[in-house]
């Protein structure tokens, strides 16, 4: 070592380091999307690449509209974004559009379609959103008898938003012609049930795979999934269960339009339905909530007396997939008090009510909305002037598991718990393993776990030790260490009995009442 002549100053750092929390509120939504209607035709939409979107404001849902198109019937994504904006405050969203207009769409050949006798010459071709890529290929205009090809932006125009041929004025096309018209439109009846579950092949990951990508593009994963309208099915609910164990999250399962009370209960043993499962990651939501629905028609647009669209806007009541309710309301008490909230007993705000008529007095004890909580199945309930509540604290793997981690909160919290230390304890791997080390790190993990207690997330008691029988000398030369995390999330109170004596005894007060009113009579 070369001489030193002077003075240095080395900095140690020792104390507790804070627990930086993750954030549990982070929906995974993935789904289908019009991008065609807010992009360009010749620009691409992104397709099985995870977007984040931030939706906990107005300018929020108007940034998920710009990604995501408007309401338009056929579509799940943004009635999806649309519904956990109403249902709660959820600051982040990680969206993965499936809907490949190359893949997903329906060709029209050689329609006989004709300008009007007179007035402005537009045709509607009948459907919103008209290819415009390479496949299937933009629309072909010919004449009634297919003998000549008319040229786009020289005889005519496209809107492809709404479905309309537009003659051009000194074009070719003459006024009231018979035409004959090829075209293709976007479809989103197309999106299979193997494209929302993606995979991985050739390094490219797609659909519900392609969440797993998003901890290196965003820093964080999501932990509340959902694939409203697809995940009724159990190939579907498979593939999220297994992706909730992957990123330790929960996903939502939904249950089929008007399903009755008894055949979702049914459906918990039936094998190759979605709700014929059991798993601490798995929560079932049942039935389907109905909505004013003002969406755009997409079959729906018409024409003015000038030649310009109108876009018909439903305005029906629909029924709403209820797992993109439930995971607003999740994320929502997620961000405003944490996991250890349980989503039971939270209105839902934006829900007309359910698709089907249940029995709801869970005072009874033997309900509908009993019934359904005991086999491990979130329903909603409301009484008069309460609203719509989310109803159920348990995961599919009750009743078949009773240990404490089928309430959800509890499975939820200990997640929150687990994932925050393991991420925080990164920045130590690898240091010496000293005794100050191993103090550090306990006391970092205490302070956390005394700042959750406070917050009602714990019950008090909760600690991270160091035990010397699970520390050998041999073990701590190998460069492991063990240490010991002891925690109990708070249950919560599903049930509350009040005994009521009716004593009698308490009629010897009746002679002293009565004669003390007597008196002050007289």
């Amino acid at each position: 070592m070369s001489l030193f002549h002077g003075v240095k100053v080395v900095e140690v750092n020792s104390g507790p380091v804070p627990i930086l929390s993750v954030p549990m509120g982070v929906i995974g939504l993935v789904g289908s999307a019009p991008s065609w209607a807010v992009q360009a035709p010749a620009v691409a939409p992104a397709i099985n690449t995870p977007t984040l979107v931030n939706n906990n404001s107005a300018s929020g849902a108007a940034s998920s509209s710009a990604n995501f198109g408007p309401l338009i019937q056929g579509y799940t994504i943004p009635y999806a974004l649309a519904a956990i904006q109403q249902a709660g405050i959820a600051s982040e969203i990680i969206v993965v559009n499936v809907m490949d207009p190359t893949v997903c769409y329906t060709t029209v050949t050689n329609a006989a379609l004709s300008m009007p006798a007179s007035g402005p010459q537009v045709i509607n071709l009948g459907h919103m959103g008209i290819s415009s890529t390479a496949t299937p290929g933009k629309p072909v205009v010919k004449n009634s008898g297919g003998s000549t090809t008319y040229v786009e932006n020289t005889d005519y125009t496209v809107d492809y938003y709404n479905g309309l041929i537009i003659a051009k004025s000194g074009g070719s096309i003459t006024v009231g012609e018979a035409l004959s018209i090829t075209y293709s439109y976007n479809d989103p009846s197309k999106v299979t049930s193997t494209m929302i579950i993606g995979g991985v092949s050739g390094g490219v990951y797609t659909g519900i795979s392609a969440l797993q990508t998003t901890m290196q593009s965003m820093g964080m994963y999501p932990r509340i999934l959902i694939a409203p309208g697809f995940s009724q099915t159990a190939t579907v609910q498979a593939a999220l269960t297994s992706m909730a164990a992957t990123l330790q999250g929960v996903c939502i399962i939904d249950s089929a339009p008007q399903t009755a009370v008894a055949t979702a209960i049914a459906n918990r043993g039936t094998s190759g339905q979605a709700f014929d499962a059991s798993d601490h990651r798995t929560i079932l939501a049942f039935p389907q909530q109905y909505i004013t629905d003002n969406g755009l028609v997409p079959t729906g647009v018409t024409l003015n007396s000038a030649g310009s669209p109108v876009t018909a806007v439903a305005g029906t009541t629909s029924e709403s997939p209820y797992s993109q309710w439930l995971a607003g309301v999740m994320a929502s008490n997620d961000w405003s008090i944490g996991p250890w909230r349980s989503p039971s007993n939270t209105v839902i705000n934006g829900v007309l009510g359910d698709d089907i008529v249940k029995y709801e007095n869970p005072n009874s004890g033997t309900d509908d909305c009993t019934n359904l909580n005991s086999a491990g199945i979130v329903t909603t309930y409301g009484g008069f002037g309460l609203g719509r509540r989310v109803w159920g604290n348990r995961s599919s793997v009750y009743p078949s598991e009773t240990l404490p981690e089928n309430f959800i909160p509890i499975r939820r919290t200990a997640d929150y718990i687990e994932i925050s230390v393991i991420q925080t304890m990164l920045q130590f791997q690898d240091q010496p393993l000293t005794p100050a080390l191993v103090d550090t790190i306990i006391d970092s993990i205490n302070a956390f776990l005394a700042s959750i207690t406070s917050q009602g997330g714990l019950i008090a008691g909760a600690l991270c030790s160091y035990n010397p029988t699970e520390n050998s000398p041999t073990q701590l030369a190998n460069g492991q260490l063990t240490l010991d995390i002891v925690i109990m999330p708070p249950p919560p109170m599903e049930s509350l009995t009040f005994n009521v004596n009716i004593n009698t005894n308490l009629l010897s007060n009746f002679a002293v009442t009565a004669q003390s009113a007597s008196s002050v009579q007289a």
